[in-house]
């Protein structure tokens, strides 16, 4: 059961070979004996679990169910949910239990999904690795020594691993795709604005998506289903008809122009994941897609960008995390002045810290217009150079991450090295495009551990997430890299 599909498991629910509360007790099991290996999650609260399993029970007898109903979903612990501890990977909210469910999380609870618990994360979603999380590294299922990727690497590790049916993720420069790539699974980052940000702890709010991670890309259409919609408490909700993003999954891939950036094969990219990339290209090609040579000119501008203008919303909005409402307080102070300073100083992490710190000078008087503002202007030609590239191709395809899963602690001393493992992502948040990461095979074995999963990253122009899937679906349907599962867990 636990390497079926989500359309699988819930035939099996409707047709009563197993009841909801079952499984999540099967996964509850699973994340008991597992967990303390991968610290994938930060909290699992098995009695708020298994009570929303015996209502999606009642519900499938009811003759009521949905698509999801009954399915037990891992939370990223960025959103918030009612009456669960909600940390954000932070000692700022160790303590925090949320009092209202995010959009993302009413949108599962209105579909009959069972909460399964929340997984863990780079520290306010700033990482590439899962190692800025207060409550310790995610370990990669395939090679415990080496890093899931970030920041939803909780998430990652806990669907490579079937310690849940599916899991939520958040993307603000890669960090649904990237995790994807390195745990060997499937991620989706949405066009910016088809999720909901409403109880999404915000880290950087005009590229931080919602998207859904899963074994498949029919399971990720299946998840997207649920999680997109309007949103009148989000000012960026994007009004839009609702539309099933199942429904051109069978579609050949006859005619399907496939575009490869030049930029995206060059200097930086490992022999490994370029052979895995390429061979998944050849078998498109096989399946009836051509391909042309593209150019994306401003992508290489594309990091230094995210990281001006990434730390500068950030830096805004984590200034609510004062220790005066909520979150961590200074148990020793002087005076207010104080009690902010020790609080923060306590509550963040280095991390945290330093994109704060970068965040604030490019937003002071005299670096306003030499930093930030020259970065929003970079950042519209970056996204000139996508609506140009789609006039020659349908989707654009390659790696996901330059490399494989590298080492817990290899890059910890060099945070620009760890911010040059999101250099394929980048640019699709700061164009608000879509984007997935799909397995595609494994890197070269070394040293005597094997191969670390690959991803083969696909874009879309905007809200063309239909069609995304259907490539993604169609080339999982001729290879099994997605069905592959890490020894012993």
């Amino acid at each position: 059961m636990i390497n079926a599909s989500l359309k699988q498991i819930s035939a099996h629910l409707a047709a009563k070979k197993i009841s909801s509360v079952e499984l999540t007790q099967l996964y509850l099991d699973r994340i008991a004996a597992f967990n303390s290996r991968l610290n994938a999650y930060i909290t699992v609260n098995p009695e708020m679990s298994l009570a929303q399993a015996r209502e999606a029970d009642f519900r499938i007898a009811a003759g009521k169910a949905e698509a999801l109903t009954g399915i037990p979903i891992a939370q990223k612990d960025i959103f918030c949910a009612k009456g669960w501890r909600t940390t954000c990977g932070s000692k700022m909210l160790e303590n925090f239990i949320s009092p209202y469910d995010a959009h993302v999380i009413g949108q599962f609870n209105n579909a009959g999904a069972v909460n399964l618990g929340k997984t863990n994360m780079d520290e306010f979603a700033m990482g590439s690795s899962n190692e800025t999380s207060y409550f310790g590294a995610v370990k990669n299922p395939w090679d415990r020594n080496a890093v899931p990727g970030g920041s939803s690497g909780g998430s990652a590790c806990a669907v490579a691993t079937r310690l849940c049916a599916a899991a939520t993720g958040t993307d603000t420069g890669g960090s649904i795709r990237q995790p994807a790539a390195l745990c060997g699974i499937s991620g989706l980052k949405p066009t910016y604005g088809v999720c909901s940000r409403y109880g999404m702890i915000a880290f950087a709010s005009s590229l931080d998506q919602a998207g859904p991670m899963a074994h498949s890309a029919e399971d990720l259409a299946l998840l997207l289903n649920v999680m997109a919609g309007f949103d009148e408490r989000d000012s960026t909700s994007l009004q839009r008809e609702k539309e099933d993003y199942a429904r051109d999954l069978t579609k050949p891939l006859n005619g399907l122009r496939i575009g490869l950036p030049k930029e995206f094969f060059a200097e930086g990219l490992s022999n490994d994941v370029a052979q895995a990339v390429e061979a998944a290209i050849a078998e498109y090609k096989k399946l009836g897609a051509s391909v042309v040579e593209i150019s994306l000119p401003n992508s290489r501008l594309s990091v230094p960008v995210y990281y001006v203008l990434a730390p500068a919303e950030a830096s805004s909005n984590l200034s609510r995390f004062d220790g005066v409402r909520y979150g961590h307080r200074a148990p020793d102070y002087t005076d207010l002045a104080d009690m902010y300073e020790k609080s923060r100083a306590q509550g963040f992490g280095a991390e945290v810290k330093r994109r704060i710190m970068i965040g604030t000078y490019v937003l002071s008087h005299g670096y306003y217009d030499a930093y930030y503002l020259q970065a929003q202007k970079i950042r519209r030609l970056i996204a000139q150079d996508f609506t140009e590239a789609f006039r020659q191709c349908d989707i654009i395809m390659g790696p996901t991450s330059p490399s494989t899963a590298f080492k817990l602690g290899e890059k910890g001393d060099d945070p620009v090295q760890m911010y040059l493992s999101d250099i394929y992502t980048i640019a699709v948040n700061l164009a608000g495009l879509p984007g997935m990461s799909i397995p595609c095979g494994f890197g070269a074995a070394n040293n005597g551990n094997p191969g670390m999963p690959v991803g083969l990253q696909i874009i879309g122009n905007y809200f063309d997430e239909a069609r995304m899937l259907n490539a993604a679906h169609q080339y999982q349907l001729a290879t099994d890299w997605h069905n592959r599962v890490p020894q012993g867990l």
